[in-house]
């Protein structure tokens, strides 16, 4: 099949599209233009490259001749990566969302030549099944509407619009932001959907929430009540132990479609592999169960294997879909990579570890997946922890200690083997937001593990950022790195992700030009995206005309929201200069969303996280002595062991560097060594303790 214009384009969901029968174009005004010059609607298909029912969709419809010819006749179709186009993903899921009570991907819909909505849906299947109308049929009668009924359908489009402002239409923020009563009811909201037995919240499908475990661990730390760090720590327990953990390669998959955690949605997302990381840090730093940190390990070995750029910066995705047989590469099946059978874990180790590995992991001989509507899991096996190693040595009559090593070795085992089968497709883009989370993770990974080479990934994903993505003479950020091309201007959520990752980094490595960097993006971020006059912020800027809605992204949801990341990132920089603008932007913003949330502040855990901080007195650690001396090195690992939300360090390693940090933090002016010894202020909302000069008069400020 000839390619379409979409062989152009750097989005390998776009290329994957670059060979159908569809007349695609990316989202362009040379699209725009064709609809208007032609008076045709346009057709707008949303998805990402890694999207299961995105390729399902493509096999059936966009790749039949019949359909395409449909399509091509009468719309303008218009193919958008999400993970790309945020800004237009949120736009016109708003829309699905608002007329068909739900949303998802692939994402259709149907726009008039000017961009205004009219109609939309998610996964059409090619003919009537499923209790969905078929693709076909869809097309023909909007076809037809638009040449029958025009106005009804242009009416209908501004009013939509219309209705759409009306309800996200910002208003001054009026709400007090203090507002204790949405953190209790955040947190009992939780408490009434936690699985008590297996962790999470609600049934199934179980899906992975961050947010929710960093406001519970912080509602934990600030009102001393356990229930929610017992929440928190079950749920990442049980998550661990499931098939969505990779048992012998590492990383999480998407979701778990039971409420065991048991057969996961095979996908895995960079995010969720940075998110999830610092929960297991967090609760390694609570408990000093090294279980949390065995998991974050995992996390950071997978992401360096086999998401990592050769430059250093990290990757999107890997896909749920992987070949079933080499020998028929087309044909994919959900997992492929993944599972097992019990003739293959034999075939590869030797007797007495096979059989110690298939009790620990749950093998079966016939397979153990016993709910498989589709049939995909016949005869194979989904690796998750189904019995300790204290009941793998009971059963076999074991040294409970021997045998971890000897399981180790077998999981290396069947790594290098499951290595030697087709990969799934992974999608090499790197993405700016995404990468700023993954470099916060490996930061705290290298203050918590005490681990240099995650220090060393941080760092060097930091400055593929800032040498490929970011201008430092205009401060402009770009969103998306692929193929030698870096393109997309950046959104609100990279602008404050990556700044936020250039302090944890700088917290990590001490080197003030990330820190200043960090200060620079956070102003940047307030010129281009505040609505100063009402609190919060958009999550475009304001000079892109090709959307028809400027929104603001304020749910906190598989990632935290623009938003949330934004007020995160001016509090601390709040915190670290004292400045009244980003403390009132702060504010501003938590009234802002807050009052909108005041009804289900679930929705919004991460600001609340936010609010918490904002209502605390910040703690500012700062370090007086040289970055090697033994002494300084003790009292920051002193300050990582612990966990301590909110908290910020600094390191003046002479009086070079005092001297730059003054320049924005005034008060680190005259805070230097104590007799020729390295020595911590702790100041609590500005005002400091005297310095102590040793590791037990420093433990006691912390504590």
């Amino acid at each position: 099949m000839p390619a379409n214009r979409l062989i152009a384009e750097k989005s390998q969901y776009l290329l994957q599209h670059a060979h159908n029968p569809v007349d695609w174009y990316p989202w362009s005004e040379e699209a725009f233009e064709k609809a208007r010059r032609e008076d045709k609607p346009i057709f707008l298909s949303i998805g990402y490259s890694t999207c299961h029912w995105c390729h399902v969709m493509e096999r059936e419809s966009f790749e039949n001749e019949e359909l395409a010819a449909l399509l091509n006749r009468h719309f303008v179709p218009i193919k958008v990566d999400r993970e790309e186009r945020p800004d237009v993903d949120r736009v016109y899921m708003t829309f699905v969302q608002a007329s068909t009570g739900g949303g998802g991907w692939p994402m259709s819909v149907w726009l008039t030549p000017d961009l205004k909505p009219f109609f939309g849906g998610t996964y059409f299947p090619p003919d009537n099944r499923y209790g969905r109308p078929g693709f076909g049929a869809v097309l023909e009668q909007l076809a037809q509407a638009w040449l029958t009924d025009r106005t009804r359908i242009l009416a209908a489009g501004e009013e939509v619009l219309r209705q759409l402002r009306g309800q996200l239409e910002s208003r001054p923020a009026s709400s007090p932001w203090r507002d204790e009563a949405a953190i209790e009811s955040c947190f009992f909201s939780f408490r009434r959907g936690h699985d008590a037995r297996l962790g999470g919240f609600g049934g199934a499908p179980k899906f992975p929430r961050p947010s929710t475990h960093n406001f519970l661990l912080r509602y934990w730390k600030r009102t001393g009540n356990d229930e929610a760090l017992e929440m928190a720590l079950l749920t990442l327990r049980e998550m661990a132990k499931g098939g969505m953990y990779d048992q012998i390669g590492g990383g999480f998959h998407r979701y778990s479609v039971d409420d065991r955690w048991f057969v996961p949605h095979f996908e895995k997302m960079l995010y969720d592999q940075a998110q999830l990381a610092a929960s297991y840090l967090e609760a390694y730093q609570i408990t000093s169960d090294p279980q949390y940190a065995a998991v974050a390990r995992g996390i950071f070995q997978y992401v360096l294997r086999d998401l990592r750029s050769p430059e250093g910066a990290f990757y999107s995705a890997e896909d749920a879909d992987s070949v079933i047989d080499p020998a028929r590469p087309k044909e994919k099946g959900e997992g492929a990579f993944y599972i097992w059978t019990q003739q293959e874990i034999e075939r590869l180790l030797p007797p007495d570890e096979a059989r110690w590995f298939c009790y620990r992991y749950g093998v079966e001989p016939d397979g153990n997946v016993r709910n498989d509507p589709h049939g995909e899991f016949t005869g194979k096996n989904i690796l998750y922890q189904a019995h300790t190693l204290a009941e793998v040595g009971r059963k076999f009559d074991t040294d409970a200690a021997g045998l971890a090593g000897k399981l180790d070795d077998a999981a290396m085992t069947l790594l290098a083997a499951r290595g030697r089968r087709v990969r799934p497709h992974l999608d090499d883009k790197i993405l700016t937001s995404w990468n700023g989370l993954m470099i916060s993770a490996f930061a705290l990974g290298a203050q918590v593990l005490g681990e240099p080479r995650y220090a060393e990934a941080a760092r060097t994903a930091a400055d593929f950022i800032l040498s490929r993505l970011y201008d430092s003479s205009t401060g402009v950020l770009l969103r998306r790195y692929r193929d030698g091309e870096a393109a997309i201007a950046g959104f609100l959520d990279d602008y404050a992700l990556f700044g936020t990752a250039l302090l944890d980094l700088y917290e990590t490595t001490f080197s003030a030009g990330y820190l200043e960097t960090a200060l620079a993006a956070g102003e940047r971020m307030k010129a281009l995206f505040e609505d100063a006059d009402n609190g919060g912020f958009y999550s475009s800027a304001s000079d892109d005309h090709q959307l028809v809605l400027r929104l603001k992204d304020d749910y906190d949801g598989a990632e935290p929201s623009g938003n949330s990341a934004a007020a995160g990132l001016l509090l601390r920089l709040s915190h670290l200069t004292g400045r009244a603008d980003f403390r009132a932007s702060v504010e501003k913003t938590l009234a802002a969303i807050g009052g909108r949330f005041r009804g289900s502040p679930s929705a919004i855990p991460q600001m609340l996280v936010v609010q918490m901080a904002a209502a605390g007195a910040p703690k500012q650690i700062v370090i007086a002595g040289r970055r090697h001396d033994s002494m300084t090195q003790e009292m920051l690992r002193t300050v990582y062991r612990r966990f301590l939300p909110g908290r910020l360090i600094l390191l003046l390693d002479g009086k070079e560097t005092r001297e730059r940090m003054s320049r924005w933090a005034p008060a680190v002016a005259h805070m230097t060594e104590t007799d020729g010894r390295p020595a911590a202020y702790v100041c609590e909302n500005f005002t400091c303790h005297r310095p102590v000069t040793d590791i037990g008069g420093l433990r006691e400020l912390l504590e």
